[in-house]
């Protein structure tokens, strides 16, 4: 009798938080510090090797499907740091047939100077922060580049990288529909088979949420976003993209974020770096793994431990569930209703039902989807379906 064949290892992702900024910009509420120089960048990125090679003696063997480095700012770290990581992940794990190796950048020059260097390094796709393409909005945004650094950089990606991601920001104060759309064309003309709108947030501790409080920060109105959206899903819709997240356009299936979609899809993976959270699964159960915030105290947690890990825990079968809730209805693949039980939902379920006559779900037999309708009121949703 032959022997079955092997079953192939579970998919795995892995991303990389690389915190240091030039500037920190004034909406950002990301893990980020200052550059403190190279002696403790080159420490750092010791510590993430070594906390990786502690990482996988908790996985086992997968099958890696990506590498994210993001932060911060990824592009400001040494090429041949970001090189050595991935030949570390690569033999830790089981490498895909392609793994996705993504950067995030800014479009300064001094960056765009070595992308070369990145691509060299193993970095196939890049997520470029451009923001805008108007030096006004990068002004008021606090970026540190203006449009033409953009458009060169933009430009530069292009023949360096396989992939190529544009980030936007759009409502801002006193943005019109039609300044908007010239944003989007402006991205459009180099031609990315990846673009991410996002809405501006004005998020509690940011130097932006406290212009908020004293007023001198007045954020357009809730109408307004959402016609700047409307506008965002119908020029991308008709150039070519497929909206197959709330916040990301994909020129055909394979221009989608495959980490991103490790993400939402509820797959597994391991977070290095100071600040970087993790989904693994472990004998069956959910482990949450959060690293320890600060520099130093990552290294630490490396040192005396062989991972960075400030907490770990397994997530109840409830919790595990509302984080597929939360993160499967962003994409328009949905989520299976399977993985739904634990909350007590069901394709029978009467408040999915109720959504469902609103326009507002997608209520299959086998998997739970927002409709377009829903997308952007996805916050209520899930506090519905979760409150069932």
């Amino acid at each position: 009798m032959s022997e079955p064949p092997a079953l192939e290892p579970p998919p795995l992702a892995v991303y990389v938080h690389w915190p240091y900024c030039a500037r920190i910009c004034p909406y950002c509420d990301f893990n980020v510090v200052r550059d403190r120089g190279q002696a403790e960048q080159s420490a750092l990125a010791d510590a993430i090797l070594r906390d990786l090679e502690g990482q996988a003696e908790l996985t086992g063997r997968r099958r890696l499907v990506s590498i994210f480095f993001g932060g911060g700012t990824p592009s400001l770290m040494r090429p041949e740091w970001a090189a050595r990581i991935v030949e570390t992940a690569r033999r830790l794990w089981t490498p895909a047939e392609r793994v996705e190796i993504t950067l995030e950048a800014n479009p300064t020059d001094a960056e765009a100077g070595r992308f070369a260097a990145f691509a060299e390094a193993g970095v196939n796709r890049l997520s470029l922060g451009v923001q805008s393409f108007d030096d006004a909005a990068l002004g008021f945004l606090g970026r540190n580049h203006d449009a033409a650094e953009a458009r060169r950089a933009a430009g530069m990606a292009c023949d360096r990288f396989e992939q190529l991601s544009l980030d936007l920001i759009y409502a801002l104060p006193g943005q019109s529909p039609q300044a908007w759309s010239a944003q989007i064309d402006d991205a459009l003309a180099f031609e990315p088979d990846h673009i991410s709108p996002y809405q501006l947030t004005i998020e509690t501790g940011t130097a932006f949420g406290r212009a908020a409080e004293r007023g001198t920060l007045i954020p357009p109105s809730p109408d307004a976003g959402a016609d700047l959206y409307e506008i965002t899903q119908t020029r991308l819709a008709e150039a070519g993209f497929d909206a197959y997240e709330v916040s990301n356009h994909a020129r055909g299936a394979a221009a989608r974020s495959r980490h991103n979609l490790a993400y939402w899809r509820g797959e597994d993976y391991v977070g290095a770096g100071p600040g970087a959270h993790g989904r693994v699964t472990i004998a069956g159960a959910r482990l949450s793994t959060e690293a320890a915030r600060g520099v130093k105290a990552y290294i630490e947690a490396v040192d005396q431990t062989g991972v960075g890990f400030a907490n770990r825990e397994t997530l109840s079968a409830r919790e595990a569930a509302l984080e597929r809730l939360l993160m499967g209805l962003r994409t328009h693949e949905g989520v299976c209703w399977r993985d739904l039980a634990p909350l007590g939902l069901a394709a029978d379920s009467a408040v999915a039902a109720d959504l469902a006559r609103l326009g507002l779900l997608d209520a299959g037999e086998t998997r739970l989807r927002a409709t377009a309708a829903g997308r952007p009121v996805l916050d209520r949703i899930v506090a519905e379906l979760a409150d069932a």
